[in-house]
């Protein structure tokens, strides 16, 4: 059994995505507070980001935002946070995010969230950490960057060991059974990296 004390959450900072993405969001962030888990994020105020900080900290757990300050400057962030941890560049930001964690789960987003989720993927694979990523694929969300990374494996860009770096589920209750079951990463595969 993982020891699973905090989860790192990637998603959209939009407020105009789709009512269903909110509600995964929001009921994602309760099932953290119920299993004592710490919400790693963003810290940002509006969109999915909110929405699954909502969830945990309504249901009495901890949201952990971390934020660059640039975008504090520009009220950005979520004043609920239960701390918020100021960087000075995104590049400090993620890689806080990741000491931070003992897993990754991408909820829907745009291009900051798929560079998230893309870097995550990448840095396990040259074994810099071995953590469970967990792709919650609401609605199909993630059904086209699926393909994509089907077709890098077909045309040998990627392993099609690679495959087991990441879990895809559907819904928010098949997160932490998913992130628990996940098979363990050998950091060593790293020597797989190379094509």
């Amino acid at each position: 059994m993982k020891d699973i004390k905090s989860i790192a959450v990637y998603c959209a900072s939009s407020n105009k995505v789709r009512a269903s993405f909110v509600e995964a969001a929001e009921t994602l962030g309760a099932i953290f507070a119920s299993h004592g888990i710490r919400l790693i994020y963003g810290d940002g105020g509006i969109g999915l980001m909110a929405a699954v900080a909502k969830g945990v900290l309504d249901a009495g757990g901890e949201a952990i935002g971390v934020i660059p300050r640039f975008m504090v400057e520009q009220g950005w962030n979520n004043p609920r946070s239960t701390k918020t941890i100021v960087t000075e560049t995104m590049h400090e930001r993620k890689a806080t995010i990741v000491q931070e964690t003992n897993a990754m789960v991408a909820l829907p987003g745009g291009i900051g969230t798929f560079e998230e989720l893309l870097e995550c993927l990448t840095w396990k694979q040259l074994g810099l950490h071995s953590c469970p990523v967990v792709i919650l694929n609401t609605d199909g969300y993630y059904d086209r960057l699926l393909e994509c990374l089907d077709y890098m494996i077909a045309e040998q860009m990627m392993r099609p060991i690679h495959k087991e770096m990441y879990t895809v589920v559907n819904e928010p209750e098949e997160v932490l059974p998913a992130i628990l079951s996940s098979a363990d990463w050998d950091p060593n595969t790293r020597r797989l990296a190379a094509i």
